[in-house]
């Protein structure tokens, strides 16, 4: 362990696994945890062999561990503010074997350039869901800081991961169906091959998520895939959902 790495106080932190248990993750008991959003993220680009990778507001590293799990040769970046969280980043590296080709970065994405220009593959990002006072915010702490920003936060959240892109470079995003519009709105200019799934709770209830994916560059139209059903009417995952809470991912092809 590095020196410097605080140590996870047990009584505050839970050891979890994730794609039935090929992931192993330590994580806030309390919070901000990762869940089905961190999934269908994590599934949405599966990086070919020997790509650089990152995963913004990495959080405790669920995101980036999986979308590594099955991956050749290839770096991650895990970019996190908070040093306690970038410290659970350090730690589920080692937990999963991937120390050796992760690097971790605590530091703020809207404080300024934190990567070099145009040098990642691919990045996986769940910007913040509100800006602002669009919502109450959270009494937890930590949800409060994972779930809002300030005002033109999403925008600068999504510049910045723009920005690190090379050409050609692919971004996937999850986030509130609502936010569809200022999604959109920032990725236009410089992003093309816009693939947009709408997550559904149920069959037949209104979007909650959208999982984005976009090539920087291309000028492939916008497309809108048929809708992600979670649950069935027992409450249980769908068959899709399921598989994808399993790693397998790679048959659904719903990005670029």
């Amino acid at each position: 362990m590095n020196p410097t790495m605080t140590a996870p106080d047990p009584a505050s932190y839970s050891h979890d696994t994730l794609f039935f248990g090929r992931i192993r993750l330590i994580q806030r008991a309390r919070g901000h945890r990762a869940g089905t959003d961190a999934v269908l993220l994590a599934t949405a680009l599966a990086p070919p062999r020997g790509e650089r990778i990152a995963d913004f507001g990495a959080g405790s590293g669920a995101v980036g561990l999986m979308a590594m799990h099955e991956a050749v040769d290839c770096h991650l970046v895990m970019i996190e503010r908070e040093r306690e969280l970038a410290d659970l980043c350090r730690l589920n590296a080692i937990a999963n074997a991937r120390a050796a080709d992760s690097l971790v970065i605590c530091a703020d994405l809207l404080g300024g350039p934190v990567l070099d220009h145009a040098s990642i593959d691919r990045i996986y990002t769940n910007p913040p869901f509100f800006e602002g006072d669009e919502a109450p915010v959270s009494p937890e702490p930590g949800r409060a800081r994972a779930h809002v920003t300030g005002e033109g936060g999403h925008a600068l959240w999504l510049a910045a991961a723009i920005r690190a892109l090379r050409q050609r470079g692919r971004l996937a995003l999850i986030q509130r169906a609502d936010k569809l519009d200022s999604c959109l709105a920032a990725l236009v200019p410089r992003m093309g091959a816009i693939v947009v799934t709408p997550v559904l709770p149920r069959a037949g209830m209104p979007a909650t998520r959208i999982l984005i994916t976009a090539i920087k560059g291309a000028r492939t139209p916008l497309r809108i895939n048929p809708p992600l059903v979670l649950h069935g009417d027992d409450g249980r995952f769908t068959a899709r959902a399921e598989a994808l809470h399993r790693g397998e991912s790679a048959h659904f092809g719903w990005a670029a």
